[in-house]
């Protein structure tokens, strides 16, 4: 599967197209821009801050998910998380979409979608390929995307100074990160 070229001179893969399609999301590249994994968590935050002025869609099942996994830490690490999440929602164009129809018939798809993923990531591959997207992720994914419409991000190079969104948004991000998850290259929380 090929990588998002997410590097210091901020060059993106680009083949085939990939520019004119929407980008979508999932939980594991929102929440990435937390991980207590260093290059993980620059490279989630890299994608972010050039996408700022961009759209990004992302299904309402992966903005549950992300929920689901913060709201597992306590009030105290919310209350620090929840005032940069809510306002990068705010700032940035970050479509929320639920699935429909046709996005289900593709999930459901033999020739589709491979029947070995996990049905949620079936279902999230049958929106992207129906809505001719492309996925970004930062989870560990097998062999099996391969020739699908994913990209991942490649780990942030080490030396190289940290991309920073602009204010009050860099600032409510460095509170945030007193909430730190175990996210990294083939281990993250169940389901993201």
């Amino acid at each position: 599967m090929p990588a998002d070229l997410t590097g210091p001179e901020g060059t993106e893969a680009a083949a085939g197209g990939d520019a004119a399609r929407d980008d979508f999301i999932d939980a594991s590249l929102f929440l990435g821009m937390h991980s207590a994994d260093e290059g993980l968590r620059i490279a989630a935050k890299a994608f972010f801050v050039r996408r700022l002025e961009g759209r990004v869609v992302m299904s309402l099942e992966q903005v549950g998910r992300c929920d689901d996994v913060i709201w597992g830490y306590s009030h105290e690490l919310q209350s620090l998380y929840y005032p940069f999440m809510d306002h990068l929602h705010t700032v940035m164009d970050i479509s929320r979409e639920g699935y429909d129809e046709a996005d289900v018939r593709l999930a459901l798809s033999d020739s589709d979608t491979p029947q070995q993923l996990p049905f949620i990531d079936r279902m999230l591959l049958g929106q992207v390929i129906n809505r001719k997207g492309l996925l970004h992720t930062a989870g560990h994914r097998s062999s099996a995307f391969d020739g699908l419409p994913v990209r991942a991000v490649a780990a942030w190079p080490a030396g190289e100074p940290e991309p920073s969104f602009p204010e009050p948004l860099e600032r409510l991000y460095l509170t945030s990160l007193a909430l730190r998850l175990p996210l990294g290259r083939g281990a993250s929380p169940e389901g993201v």
